[in-house]
């Protein structure tokens, strides 16, 4: 009865944000449009984008611009949620918000590292949301001419520490940086849910999360045998600390092959080798995203009053944006309707 008291508010209210998702009737739509313009037009006149969008000029507004009004579509809506959230809820959010935060870090060390003498880092579409959400000074960080410089302003952030630890590594390149970043973000969740979680929420969280970290790291495991022929212990150092239906001396066995073709048919021993038979090594990155996508509907369905609802929501806003964000490429470069769906329903 708590949950329900407690969810009833927030269910009805992303019940109502998610009827305004792109279906993939309008994807079909969509990709049956001849121009950039007319896709935004089109859009203009959703649901989801209609007010937002109302003002702009489907003429004048060029690609950069329309992915940064998609993006910022994602961090509005999360400050929706946030607003009409309660205490309880809202810890949730505010670990889940620390990827945002990455995501825009990993944007500036990426133009950091490409020493481009261009325009800083457009912050346009996160601005509102690092002043409500964040207490990382946006403007000092995009001001920043060096990666010394950019970890410096970070002091007295929690990103600081996992950061100036890499950059003691002269040869650290920009996916260290942004995997440290992740392993740090990943990490914390799954040694805080017990703290911030209890009951049912504790469940799906762990659930949800523990499946994903279970993927992520088979996928990244079989990617640096199969494109990058690691040795174990650089993948031992790069995989998430964490194991949930993935046995510990199951990884070491993946890890420790010889080679992508020895390691691909003992995953089929695994827990998800065994329980998806359609699944194998090659196609683990397109199963990911099916398999979350999946995972967190069937929760959210199954208990529409627990903190599913808000880790579901998101992600599937999350992947409305990359996938209009693919549509308007195929549409942009004339990729045939049939192979462009295709790729949008893989992501």
């Amino acid at each position: 009865m708590g949950n329900l008291l407690s969810y009833s508010g927030i269910s009805a209210k992303i019940r109502a944000m998610q009827s305004k998702l792109t279906t993939e009737e309008q994807f079909q739509e969509i990709l049956q449009l001849s121009s950039v313009p007319q896709v935004i037009t089109y859009l203009k006149h959703t649901k989801e984008y209609e007010e937002a969008w109302a003002s702009l000029d489907e003429n004048t507004l060029h690609r950069g611009q329309i992915e940064k009004l998609l993006k910022a579509s994602v961090f509005n809506n999360f400050s929706r949620i946030y607003q009409f959230s309660n205490p309880e809820q809202r810890k949730f959010l505010d670990l889940y918000s620390k990827r945002y935060e990455i995501r825009v870090l990993k944007e500036i060390m990426t133009d950091l590292f490409d020493h481009r003498n261009t325009d800083p880092v457009d912050v346009t579409p996160y601005r509102d949301f690092f002043r409500k959400h964040s207490n990382m000074d946006l403007d000092r960080l995009i001001a920043c001419t060096s990666m010394e410089e950019f970890i410096t302003a970070l002091k007295g952030n929690e990103f600081y520490l996992p950061l100036s630890q890499i950059q003691n590594h002269e040869s650290a390149l920009l996916f260290d940086y942004g995997m440290v970043l992740d392993l740090y973000y990943f990490t914390q969740i799954w040694n805080v849910r017990k703290k911030l979680f209890s009951g049912n929420d504790l469940k799906q969280i762990t659930h949800a999360y523990g499946e994903k970290f279970d993927m992520l790291n088979l996928q990244f495991i079989f990617r640096s045998k199969r494109y990058f022929h690691m040795a174990p212990a650089d993948i031992y150092a790069l995989l998430i600390p964490m194991n949930y239906k993935l046995k510990k001396e199951e990884i070491n066995t993946l890890v420790e092959a010889a080679s992508y073709e020895e390691a691909r048919p003992l995953f089929r021993k695994t827990y998800y080798g065994k329980k998806y038979e359609h699944l194998a090594a090659h196609n683990l990155e397109e199963f990911y995203n099916c398999m979350l996508r999946s995972t967190l509907e069937k929760e959210a369905r199954r208990d529409p009053y627990s903190v599913a609802l808000l880790y579901s929501y998101m992600y599937h806003k999350e992947h409305e944006v990359n996938r209009l964000t693919i549509a308007i490429e195929c549409v942009r470069y004339g990729v045939q309707p049939e192979e462009a769906l295709q790729f949008i329903r893989n992501n």
